[in-house]
């Protein structure tokens, strides 16, 4: 006798961006939880965009989707909107992602659709669902998006800081009123959720990111091409600061006692600050289709990250590899492993340095790191668990 199907529920996500490719770590966090989720719901998936999607693009994600929308953000109405928030107060980010027509098609498509749920990513996007109240609704803020805003103000050019405090403060005042809409909260960290002001602030559920089995899983043998590493999106502000202060900072420092020593700064959109650190010791590689060559062929991941908020999924992919990292507390915070055991923390140039040092001339040291850092994300850090957790959530 065969069994019937199992029954899904009908979930509906919203998102800021189209999730791949993985150049971003909300894209990253949302195509792996689309994953998850997929096996437990059936995902009606909605995405904004500002800029062209590929067929190829579309065919990673339309598996793991019942029905799958992109909008494309009008440049016209993107402008508006974002000068139109200095008179309603709304966070710039809200305002950019926001648009009526959306919201029309949207609205309309859950009023023929009627969800079980609906699942929300960050809160740029809330504006589309936040009023809609026929089932229950499920917020994912990722970070404290208020926080990280007032931490780039401090490092801001001076005729930017004026933009960084105003969207902090909006962002403040937003984040703890948009929760009242939704039935279920979750952040990416302890940290995180300690930023954000709001009476329910104990019900908000910690949720951290995973990390590939793909990255546990590489065999491949991969000769030792760098020195140094550091990975991200490269047009991204904290990225920006933590590769000119690795370059300009610690190299010439580290050269004195290396001569020749080399450095990869590997990932998407290099601002043109960072293109110009290329050098002959110095690759800036731009976009890479598999970042785990990369990795492998380092010797020790540096991240001196100053800035910022989250949790930096770089640092969990090189210690799921097994190299040793060396970053700061700020980034740290997030992922919580134990420094001189599973991570060496840093804060100054002459201790990123001194780190650098010690791991080169410490093998003992270097084969200790690089051992429990890979036992601690194996053990803390899959998307199976991950997922578990904000299918839990999601039901309630």
């Amino acid at each position: 006798m065969t069994s019937s199907p199992k029954y899904k529920q009908k979930l509906l996500v919203v998102l800021s961006r189209f999730p791949y490719p993985l150049e971003k770590g909300d894209k990253l966090r949302a195509y792996y939880q689309l994953i998850g989720l997929s096996e437990e719901f059936d995902l009606h998936v909605f995405c904004t965009t500002d800029c062209e999607v590929s067929p190829a693009d579309l065919e990673k994600i339309r598996p793991y989707c019942k029905e799958l929308k992109v909008f494309r953000l009008k440049k016209g109405l993107i402008l508006l909107n974002v000068l139109g928030a200095f008179i309603t107060g709304k966070p710039f980010q809200v305002a950019y992602f926001y648009q009526r027509w959306i919201a029309r098609k949207i609205r309309q498509r859950m009023e023929e659709l009627r969800p079980d749920h609906i699942f929300c990513q960050l809160v740029r996007v809330s504006e589309y669902v936040k009023n809609y109240h026929s089932c229950p609704k499920t917020i994912d803020l990722m970070d404290a998006l208020s926080k990280g805003m007032e931490r780039r103000a401090q490092d801001a050019p001076f005729y930017m800081k004026w933009f960084f405090r105003e969207e902090s403060a909006r962002l403040k005042r937003y984040e703890s009123k948009v929760l009242d809409y939704f039935e279920h909260t979750v952040i990416i960290s302890g940290q995180d959720k300690r930023y954000i002001i709001h009476p329910k602030n104990s019900s908000i559920r910690v949720i951290p990111n995973g990390v590939g089995e793909r990255f546990f899983n590489f065999k491949e043998q991969t000769a030792k091409t760098c020195d140094l590493i550091f990975t991200g999106n490269m047009s991204y502000a904290p990225n920006v600061q933590a590769s000119q202060f690795l370059v300009k900072k610690l190299l010439p420092v580290l050269e004195k006692d290396y001569p020749g020593i080399r450095t990869d700064l590997v990932g998407a959109t290099p601002a043109p600050s960072v293109k110009s650190l290329t050098s002959s010791r110095v690759r800036v590689t731009g976009w890479v289709d598999d970042m785990r060559p990369y990795y492998a062929g380092a010797e020790i991941f540096i991240a001196p990250m100053f800035s910022g908020s989250g949790m930096q999924n770089k640092i969990l992919e090189a210690m799921a590899m097994g190299i040793p990292c060396i970053t700061t507390r700020l980034a740290n915070n997030a992922v919580l492993a134990k420094d001189g055991e599973e991570i060496i923390l840093a804060e100054t140039e002459a201790e990123m340095c001194a780190a650098v040092k010690s791991l080169k001339s410490d093998p003992e040291l270097y084969a200790k790191i690089a051992h429990n850092a890979r036992e601690f994300v194996s053990s803390r850090y899959n998307w199976k668990a991950m997922n578990g957790k904000l299918v839990e959530v999601i039901r309630g």
